[in-house]
């Protein structure tokens, strides 16, 4: 309690110099403010107190310093190089995955061409049994073709001379 009435008095004598406030002033007059307040809500003995610190950097002047950009020269370098190869890996992985899916399908269209070649085939073999085609030439009133009828694709005649087209009783006389 002495300390705040210290404060207190302190307080009233900066108010008492009111025509030459400085900026030592103002903080401490924001200060007594902030306390008043923080006062009315604290529920305790101890007192909060507020000290002011000025730091004053615009003497500072910030030295360039040739190792330090060289180390961040080869950091920058090093990630670059990380991230180029990390790129690089993974676009290799999915461009792996990618022609991996393409194999599977083209697998699964190969599956599929010999199984619609098996069923060609075997239609194929239902439909050049002979025991079938005679069976529909008959249907159709086709007969035993006649000894000299047949001509091969080789050029050789079933019979021993040639057979030449001639033209039978078709009633029409010269």
């Amino acid at each position: 309690m002495a300390t705040m009435a210290m404060a207190g008095q302190a307080m009233e004598r900066m108010h008492s110099r009111q025509p030459a406030r400085s900026r030592a002033a103002s903080v401490a007059e924001r200060n007594t403010e902030l306390f008043e307040q923080q006062r009315a809500r604290r529920r305790g003995p101890t007192p909060e107190m507020f000290f002011a610190k000025h730091i004053d950097n615009t003497r500072l002047v910030t030295a360039d310093d040739p190792v330090r950009r060289r180390e961040m020269r080869r950091f920058s370098v090093a990630m670059v190089f990380l991230f180029a190869f990390t790129m690089v890996y993974v676009w290799q992985h999915l461009a792996s995955i990618e022609v991996g899916y393409k194999v599977e399908a083209q697998k699964q269209q190969v599956e599929q061409m010999r199984e619609v070649n098996r069923q060609l085939r075997l239609t194929e073999a239902q439909l050049s049994e002979p025991g079938r085609i005679d069976h529909i030439a008959k249907q159709l009133g086709l007969d035993a073709p006649a000894p000299g009828q047949v001509v091969r694709p080789d050029g050789a005649a079933a019979a021993s001379a040639p057979v030449l087209a001639q033209v039978q009783g078709l009633g029409i006389r010269n």
